[in-house]
């Protein structure tokens, strides 16, 4: 049997606005960057690698669920592809400063995100959608 909370945060998952997920994902890919940035200056290997392939599984989902229609979708994946070489190496070298070079861009594109999401929600609130 599956416990209450585990439910209801399935549920409110699958009931999301693609601008939720999207600001759910900026959002872990954030706090995965700053624990790993506490795990290097606390010298722990292990869990900087968890949280930084954690980070990195979820810049790549973004990556390829990027729509290559979309003239934006360019720019956003090469700023993917220097987020995943960025996390690989901050890793590989147990760099912190790798790490503090892209959470503000992280950050920005998360602030973005939001934004725009907010400008859609009030524009088909103004339609009566």
């Amino acid at each position: 049997m599956q416990n209450p909370y585990a439910k209801y945060k399935e549920q409110s998952v699958m009931t999301m606005t693609q601008g939720d997920m999207l600001k759910l994902l900026y959002e872990e890919i954030i706090s995965r960057l700053n624990k790993a940035v506490i795990c290097i200056g606390e010298k722990d290997i292990a869990g900087r690698n968890e949280h930084l392939k954690k980070a990195r599984a979820i810049v790549t989902h973004l990556s390829t669920t990027l729509d290559p229609q979309y003239e934006v979708s360019k720019g956003l994946s090469s700023l993917y592809e220097y987020f995943s070489y960025s996390i690989v190496q901050a890793n590989i070298k147990n760099d912190a400063e790798q790490i503090q070079e892209i959470l503000p861009m992280v950050e920005e594109l998360k602030d973005a995100f939001a934004q725009a999401d907010r400008q859609v929600r009030m524009s088909q609130s103004a339609k009566g959608v």
